[in-house]
């Protein structure tokens, strides 16, 4: 047995909890503001995307690796994270992490040309790992019963809304060119928020007992390239016509994560802490929930991505009326995540496949709307809004309800590998549809609208397999 199947959960100090009232709220604020900068910047980034291409003279590629560049790292140190803050606590590793973030999204802002950009994305996506992780677990081990079930659900409507919201405050600060900032303010915002964060963090987030975990080196040795190696020739395969080091490159990467479930059992046997624990994994519904999370936002990176480019480059609006588009669908988003606890808990279950179904369906019907290239309309309005209660009703109880289930003593780790499938999906999807829209769109506006249309549809048969997926997680 590892270190991690017989320790005691973390306990919390007693003044952590002593004010259930004000002091929890006060806690909960903090942390879901630290969350929804690090979601926020996986999406933001999407409305300047042109605007980046015209002032840094950037590639497809290089705009593609300027959105996944913070995913990647993002996603690999997740559950890392997660063990330096059982180790070092929760409280010293989310502020440590919120300092990286902010002075990464300093330097994005300042930055002179891709190159460097690309670089400060990834060392935003290491501060997010640092701190992103200790959410959930400071949620699990400040709040319980009812309170619990609200906070997780706020949890998982802000990880999923900062995406949406990212798209309209993206567009808003790009237009409003503040100070000739243009794209720049789209990273120049998260720093007085940052700021104000790291002033009030160290005297409300709770002091937690430490533990002595273990961290997997040999894990994250292995998974960090076959990550890499599954990401770059997703990513720049279509601008070099795929050339043979791609196709290298993918079925490296395949053998990499064979290898990293053979290094995780070697770590298990040794006694030590897997990325990957088997107990973790065993939590009741966690697999199937992190298949279904990779699969869903997968397809939404991806048409976030997608949407940005087409709705600028091929249509021709601007950043802030792009952004806008994305509000009917943020609204009633917002509202189905809030609020479908109000559904009896009896049609919980079915619900979440029903909303992927929806999701999928309007993906397709927008698919075959936009093959024309016609300027976005009423009815493709009602169509985003749909797919805004889609979406609602099925990642965010997803979320909530597989969350609550999880024992304390495997709360960082499952929060981490959750969030990890999250990540992931993210970055495969801004990949994989970017490479299909990028590939397929010509030089003239009907080809692209035919190529966005097309992506949409393959989006929407994706969305569908998540369907499938939650469906057999219910039963």
């Amino acid at each position: 047995m590892t270190q991690s199947l017989t320790q005691s959960p973390p306990v919390v100090a007693a003044p952590a909890v002593a004010g259930t009232g004000r002091r929890s709220l006060a806690v909960l604020t903090v942390i879901l503001l630290g969350q929804f900068m690090a979601v926020l910047d996986a999406s933001i980034v999407n409305v300047a995307i042109p605007a980046m291409r015209t002032s840094l003279h950037a590639s497809g590629s290089g705009l593609q690796l300027i959105v996944s560049g913070y995913v990647i790292a993002y996603a690999v140190l997740l559950v890392t994270g997660a063990r330096l803050g059982d180790r070092f606590g929760q409280r010293t590793m989310f502020v440590a992490g919120l300092a990286i973030f902010t002075v990464a999204s300093l330097a994005c802002g300042l930055a002179w040309s891709a190159g460097p950009l690309i670089v400060f994305r990834f060392l935003q996506g290491i501060g997010s790992a640092a701190m992103v992780p200790q959410v959930m677990t400071l949620i699990q081990l400040t709040f319980t019963g009812t309170t619990r079930a609200r906070a997780l659900s706020a949890y998982a409507a802000v990880i999923s809304g900062g995406m949406m919201v990212g798209q309209i405050l993206g567009g808003l600060i790009v237009s409003s060119d503040l100070a000739g900032t243009t794209w720049r303010g789209v990273f120049l915002v998260n720093v007085p928020i940052g700021l104000a964060l790291l002033a009030v963090a160290p005297r409300i987030l709770p002091s937690i007992a430490r533990t002595d975990r273990k961290l997997d080196l040999a894990g994250l040795a292995v998974l960090t390239p076959a990550v890499l190696l599954l990401v770059l020739p997703l990513v720049l395969g279509h601008e070099q016509d795929w050339p043979v080091w791609t196709w290298i490159a993918l079925a490296a990467a395949a053998a990499g994560f064979a290898g990293f479930w053979l290094v995780e059992r070697w770590v298990h046997h040794r006694g030590g802490e897997p990325l990957f624990a088997d107990r973790v994994l065993r939590a009741p519904g966690l697999v199937l929930t992190a298949a279904t999370l990779f699969v869903v936002m997968c397809t939404f990176g991806g048409w976030l991505f997608v949407m940005a480019i087409h709705l600028q480059s091929t249509l021709g609006y601007s950043a802030l009326h792009a952004g806008l588009l994305f509000l009917p669908m943020g609204i009633t988003f917002a509202l189905a995540s809030l609020n479908w606890q109000r559904i009896p808990e009896r049609l919980h279950a079915t619900m979440i496949p029903a909303g992927l179904v929806l999701a999928a369906a309007t993906m397709v019907i927008m698919g075959l709307l936009m093959r024309d290239g016609a300027n976005l309309g009423p009815l493709e309005l009602t169509i985003f809004g749909l797919m805004g209660i889609g979406f609602g009703l099925s990642f965010s109880p997803l979320m909530a309800r597989t969350t609550a289930r999880i024992p304390l003593a495997l709360a960082a780790d499952a929060s981490g590998i959750l969030v990890t499938n999250v990540q992931l999906g993210i970055v495969v999807g801004i990949a994989s549809f970017g490479s299909i829209f990028l590939s397929l769109a010509g030089t003239t506006a009907l080809s692209a609208s035919h190529a966005v249309g097309a992506t949409a549809i393959v989006e929407g048969v994706t969305v569908l397999v998540a369907a499938a997926l939650a469906a057999r997680a219910a039963r």
